[in-house]
């Protein structure tokens, strides 16, 4: 087996914190050591050029390894739909997503966007992703076939909805029940995939859909589910029509059985207070979208109310009502939402969120999010002099925080040197 030794600055956050801003590790002059898929040390670079003499040397110095990112929520079938002109949320699907979702009943339409979508994470430094497929079983298919080949680590699932959107569209509780079970049997726990029982949001699930889907999670407690709550105003109005015998938004999930650990919930914007104390009673996690509500207008999130009940926040890019695929710009608008709220999100705290802390609120910091010993090589390389002006910015700065800053203001793809998943390179800048 050959050992890689990759000589760069190195920076993550070894163990899950609620003070991110503290508990890091940087080393300046440091080095990543990797063998069959996983890391097996960090440290100084001098130390680890003598105790690994053999290994084969990558050389990076100047710019930083960091963990690669995970994006904790975004939908596949919505690539080619990125920056479609706005509305708000519900208008907006009826446009642009529920027409552009219909093409993924062609399998091969699904595998030729499911490689173009990986394409484009791998191009931003994103290693791991929790997905939303479209309706169409086939469509899930092609997506983790396609994470398959580069052994990438996705949570994904078939987006389930019976009614409130174009017949062409529904499926049936039965059938929603149905291909989700085939789906977690062909996949998930396979190679480094997981499966995501998905409902749309509580509109688009009849209640039978969502007792049957509650069925299946009890009948497969260790999948994940994932949907979508309180991210509209005019959403939630249309959930309390709909649902008026539940007390608000998240009670609905709670009574179908889909308020657990490994639940993750986008958005979360216009929260009750009891919904905030029950999500963290249950171990569920939000995905904080910061492009995606502020090009819907949907809302400013509340981060620090999430984590002052102690829930698990994960940064998402939202694609495609998210207007970029890159983290490192999701960081730096995480950051004006905050602004916008009064409320400062320090630069290495927004960088767990898409690292560590994106993992531990799905409970996976055993593998990824981190750059510990033992686990899986998922690394990116981020050049902080990609650009005059970037390069400028960060030269004289001697705080790893402002560099991260800058990068989170200034910084897209074009920073990404190369990003590793499994030990593997699956993109290099130029190449």
């Amino acid at each position: 087996m050959t050992t890689h030794l990759y000589l760069a600055s190195i920076l993550h956050f070894p163990q899950k914190t609620a003070q991110p801003k503290q508990d890091f590790s940087y080393i300046k002059d440091g080095a990543l050591v990797t063998q069959n898929g996983k890391i097996l040390a960090t440290g100084q670079a001098n130390d680890l050029l003598s105790q690994y003499p053999e290994a084969v040397s990558h050389d990076y110095r100047g710019q930083i390894i960091m963990p690669g990112f995970i994006d904790s929520h975004l939908h596949f079938p919505q690539t080619e739909m990125l920056a479609s002109f706005g509305e708000q949320l519900l208008d907006w699907l009826d446009n642009y997503t529920f027409p552009t979702e219909k093409k993924f009943a062609n399998p091969e339409y699904a595998a030729k966007i499911a490689d173009i979508f990986l394409r484009q994470l791998y191009r931003n430094g994103t290693t791991s992703a929790m997905v939303y497929s479209s309706v169409h079983q086939c469509a899930a298919d092609a997506l983790f076939n396609a994470a398959k080949q580069n052994k990438m680590l996705m949570i994904a699932g078939k987006v389930c909805m019976d009614r409130h959107c174009p017949s062409w569209l529904q499926d049936t509780p039965e059938s929603a029940q149905k291909e989700s079970a085939e789906l977690i049997e062909r996949w998930h726990g396979k190679d480094r995939l997981y499966y995501a029982i998905t409902p749309r949001f509580a509109p688009t699930s009849s209640h039978e859909q969502l007792h049957a889907l509650g069925e299946l999670a009890q009948q497969y407690p260790d999948v994940y589910i994932q949907s979508h709550l309180n991210e509209n105003l005019n959403e939630i109005d249309w959930v309390n029509s709909l649902y008026p015998e539940y007390n608000g938004y998240l009670d609905v999930y709670d009574k179908f059985n889909m308020l657990r650990p490994k639940a993750m919930f986008g958005h979360c914007i216009h929260m009750q207070e009891h919904e905030w104390q029950r999500m963290s009673d249950s171990g569920a996690s939000i995905a904080f979208c910061p492009t995606s509500n502020l090009f819907l207008g949907s809302g400013l999130f509340d981060l620090k109310t999430a984590e002052k009940y102690d829930i698990p926040v994960a940064l998402a890019t939202d694609v495609g009502a998210g207007t970029t695929f890159s983290m490192l710009r999701t960081l730096g608008e995480a950051y004006k939402v905050g602004q916008l709220r009064s409320e400062q999100l320090p630069p290495l705290h927004g960088l767990y969120l898409m690292t560590q802390g994106a993992a531990v609120a799905q409970g996976l910091e055993q593998s990824i999010g981190n750059l510990n010993a033992g686990t899986d090589a998922d690394f990116v390389i981020v050049d902080p002099h990609f650009d005059e002006l970037t390069s400028l910015r960060c030269e004289e700065q001697s705080e790893i925080q402002d560099i991260i800053f800058a990068l989170s203001m200034l910084a897209d793809d074009r920073a990404i040197t190369a990003t590793y998943i499994a030990g593997e390179p699956v993109y290099r800048a130029n190449t």
